[in-house]
Order: C-alpha cells, then structure tokens, then sequence
C-alpha cells in the first residue's frame, strides 16, 4: 500500500466515525462563512456515500436550529443528487448495455425504475442508509425522466431529513416531545400521497 492511499484510508475512517460535538465545534469555528458549511457538507456526502450523512444533518439542526438545519441540509442532498443524476445522465448512458451484459440479474432492476418511476426512487430516498449514490447513478443511465427523479428525490429527501432532525434536535428532551416521533411517522404518509397525487396528476414515472 502507498503512502497516499494509506493517508486516503485515514482520512475515510475518520470522518466515518467522527464524533458529533467535535463535527459541530468545526462547523461552528466557520460560521463566517454563514450557511455554507451546512450546506455543503450534504452536498460532498451525495459523491461520497462513506461520509456520516446522518452526523452532517444532525450537527445542522443543533448549529442551526430546527427549521434552517433542515433547510441547509435539504438543499445540499438535493443539490448534490441532482447534479450526480446530470453526470451520469451525460456519462453513462453506453455504460448501461455494458452494465446488463455483465450483470444479467441487473435487467429486473433497471426495468423496476423505468417502469415505476417515482415509487421506488421516492422509497429509496426516504431511508437514511440506502445507497443513495448508487440509486441515482442508476436512475441517471436508465430512462427515467429527470422531473420524475427530482420529484421523488427532493420529496423522499425531505422526509429523510426532517425526520433525522425531529429526532436528533436537543435530544435530551427527547421523552417530554413524544410529538417528534408523531410527526415524523405522519409526514412520511403525507409525503407519500402527495408525492402519489402529483405523480397521477403530471403523468411522471
């Protein structure tokens, strides 16, 4: 092993395990820098799944307070998988006959996302720890229509991330605001049907 790929190895396993006082010490060394830093820690996780997404989201919304936690980190996933999804729509549609040749089991899946459309890609991103990178490579070198994939990744995103906030906002008073939890399993059925009612109504996915 090289010295640079040793260094690279060190620097991935601690940011993996960074803690999170520490992480919101840094971030708030930079507050001149305003909402930058909240905003594009998100955005870096989006290319480098390794990167404790849901530390970054908690660090936001007990640096920033709930609302402009939220936001910050919203934008920055969001932003960071739209332009992952640009890239590999411009880079990788010859990558996809590659890719089925290679892997013939992949087909199922390739045909699940182009045929559904918005319910996979929307479920996929509601969930923290799903390969979110992944996902959108793949939706980025199939055929799914780009305002099918922003709808579902910009709606299951915001599930993902208010319900991260809800439970990592002054946690210690967690048990005196079993509302949080109320909350969070509510806006994942809102989500939901209007993602569906959107879906039906503009004919996407």
């Amino acid at each position: 092993m090289t010295l640079w790929q040793w260094q690279w190895q060190e620097w991935i396993s601690y940011v993996q395990n960074i803690d999170l006082e520490h992480l919101q010490r840094t971030l708030e060394s930079y507050s001149a820098y305003g909402p930058l830093p909240g905003i594009l820690l998100p955005f870096i996780e989006s290319f480098l799944p390794f990167l404790p997404l849901v530390v970054f989201i908690a660090a936001n919304v007990n640096i920033y307070g709930l609302g402009l936690g939220f936001l910050y980190s919203w934008i920055g996933v969001s932003a960071g998988g739209f332009l992952l999804f640009l890239l590999a729509r411009r880079l990788g549609r010859r990558v996809k006959p590659r890719i089925m040749r290679r892997f013939p089991k992949s087909e199922r899946f390739f045909n699940w996302i182009e045929e559904k459309g918005f319910t996979p890609l929307f479920l996929m991103a509601c969930f923290p720890f799903a390969p979110s990178a992944v996902i959108t490579l793949i939706a980025g070198i199939s055929t799914v229509p780009l305002r099918t994939f922003l709808l579902a990744t910009i709606l299951g995103k915001a599930v993902m991330i208010l319900i991260i906030s809800l439970l990592s906002f002054d946690i210690t008073s967690m048990l005196q605001e079993p509302w949080r939890v109320i909350v969070s399993v509510a806006v994942v059925g809102i989500m939901w049907f209007g993602g569906k009612r959107i879906e039906a109504r503009y004919h996407v996915g």
